[in-house]
């Protein structure tokens, strides 16, 4: 077996442990023993017996082939927050530092889940809340995705015992019902009181089982033939019963696809397939209309109402005995009416507060007021009084630094940076400059530097036309418009003088470099900028080009005339 270190062995050392090896394989020499004391199968190849290198122990051992054991302590159901626990009995008076609304120090005014106080317990020192206890639990990764965690199995136990009371006042009922009947009548007894078959259950064969019961009385309504359907007894087939064909069907009333849905499994469609007409008028208004108008929710109010009573006891069915049900609702509405207007005068007998139980006229509660506003196209008001807008818990219209607006209330274009819109200022926390500042920032724009340096051009005795504007130039540096393009009207004697320029230009071509990138005119005025070039220069360079591309350019006539 190869050694787990990962030291280089000389020739001497790499023959003995070749030999070692083959004598552990033999069982001539003992195994190898690990970290805990444990022998190594010496015919484990060297690839899992030996450790990689970030995990070298420095002897022989197989712990980086065994499963790291993980600590699950912290995944255990139990371990959770003690929810609505209060640490003590609250305080008397409002504490330095805690909630604004409710008084208690667990948390902060944003932080607070009571509704929002007219005024809070740090004005008032009244109903001043007890602190929560902050708990921090630590929860594994099984334990933070279990949908269970923290689930309190104990309140399953008032579900199993309501059924458990139920269970045993049937089985009661069943008793008595059984002693009340005569001897005579034991085939009506047997017939009442059936054991359960081939289930294994230890059942009293005097009385039957509950699932017995269930399924001879509890028929509800669900397990019924629907309407329009047919159980046939002897095949098991569900026989639909065919629509009359003077009927026009639900889903040809509108053939329009993106119109209300049309199940074919269910033959239903829930919504209405024509929406510009009224329900009342339409001769289709959607299952969902005629499912809630009517007697509709009376009727489910009233089936809810049997399956109620029925858990509790009661010998209630609306399917079999409607008229019982029927009765027992509306006795059940009396005496729900009757403890709710006795409660209802007790309170306030004890407490009074009867002057505050009148309604709140429909047009307060609906919002609705007499008063009278009017707003324009881009939504300013014209005449009334604009509704107040709601405020939330943060601070608002806070002005810093004297100013009248927010940061990021306006947006240079130049700098696509934003800023204030009160002083076009685009450092934040900034000192307002008001007027003083916009005028400063539009005279720092580059548009105005470039604009206030171009120098007025120097007008000469020969030439005789207008100065250029300001305007034409500022144009020219920042339109898209070309020099040389368009209508170019040009000037004979500045073309002239522009001739002469060029020819003087070609002439010098040793210094044709330095011509060029000469900032200083003949006059020996200094350009306002490299880039200024008249039509005129520009034409007369275009007719003192050399066109290698001329085929004529190099012809000479040689004749003699």
């Amino acid at each position: 077996m190869a050694s787990a270190t990962a030291q280089k062995l000389s020739r001497e050392e790499f023959r003995r442990q070749k030999d070692l090896d083959a004598a552990r394989k033999a069982g001539t020499a003992p195994a190898a023993l690990d970290e805990e004391g444990k022998p190594i199968n010496p015919h484990i190849p060297q690839y899992i017996s030996q450790a990689p290198w970030y995990l070298n122990s420095g002897a022989p051992s197989l712990s980086h082939q065994r499963k790291v054991e993980e600590d699950k302590s912290q995944d255990k159901l139990d371990n959770w927050y003690d929810r609505g626990a209060k640490a003590g009995p609250a305080a008397k008076k409002y504490r330095k530092g805690a909630c604004e609304n409710c008084g208690a120090m667990s948390h902060k005014r944003k932080d607070c889940l009571e509704r929002p106080r007219k005024k809070g317990a740090k004005y008032t020192n009244k109903d001043i809340q007890a602190d929560e206890v902050v708990q921090e639990v630590a929860a594994g990764y099984a334990a933070k995705r279990d949908r269970w965690n923290g689930y309190d199995a104990g309140e399953y136990k008032k579900v199993y015992d309501e059924y458990a009371a139920v269970d045993a006042a049937r089985q009661k009922l069943r008793e008595e019902e059984i002693d009340n009947r005569t001897t005579t009548d034991l085939a009506a007894v047997r017939k009442v009181a059936k054991t359960s078959k081939g289930e294994g259950k230890v059942v009293d064969p005097d009385f039957g089982s509950s699932e017995d019961e269930d399924e001879d009385e509890d028929k509800y309504a669900d397990a019924a033939d629907a309407v329009g359907q047919h159980l046939d007894a002897k095949t098991r087939i569900t026989v639909r019963n065919l629509r009359i064909r003077e009927d026009t069907a639900k889903y040809l009333i509108n053939l329009d696809p993106d119109s209300a849905y049309y199940d074919p499994k269910t033959r239903s469609m829930r919504d209405a397939p024509i929406t510009n007409v009224p329900p009342e008028e339409a001769k289709f208004a959607g299952d969902n209309f005629y499912r809630f108008s009517g007697e509709s929710e009376e009727v489910q109010k009233l089936q809810l109402f049997a399956w109620q009573a029925a858990q509790r006891g009661n010998d209630v069915h609306l399917t079999s005995n409607p008229t019982a049900g029927e009765l027992l609702h509306h006795e059940f509405k009396q005496k729900k009416e009757e403890l709710k207007d006795s409660s209802k005068t007790s309170i306030l007998a004890k407490y009074g507060g009867a002057e505050y139980l009148d309604a709140a006229p429909k047009e307060l509660r609906q919002g609705q007021t007499e008063n009278y506003v009017e707003y324009s196209r881009t939504g300013q008001v014209i005449k009334g009084k604009e509704r107040a807008k709601a405020r939330s818990k943060y601070p608002e219209d806070s002005y810093i630094n004297n100013h009248t607006t927010v940061w990021g209330s306006w947006f240079d274009k130049s700098s696509a940076q934003w800023g204030y819109a009160c002083c076009h200022s685009t450092l934040h926390i900034s000192y307002c400059a008001g007027l003083a500042g916009i005028e400063a920032t539009e005279a720092s724009s580059a548009k105005q530097l470039l604009s206030s340096s171009l120098a007025p051009e120097a007008s000469s005795s020969s030439n005789k036309a207008e100065p250029v504007k300001q305007n034409d130039k500022i144009e020219q540096n920042f339109s898209k418009k070309r020099v040389g393009e368009g209508d170019v009207s040009l000037d004979k004697e500045k073309l002239e003088q522009a001739l002469r320029e060029e020819k003087k230009r070609k002439a010098k071509a040793g210094y044709e470099d330095e011509e060029r990138y000469s900032k200083k005119s003949k006059s020996g005025t200094v350009e306002s900028s490299t880039h200024e070039v008249t039509e005129e220069q520009l034409e007369a360079y275009r007719m003192n080009r050399r066109m290698a591309e001329d085929p004529m350019a190099n012809y000479v006539d040689k004749d003699d005339y």
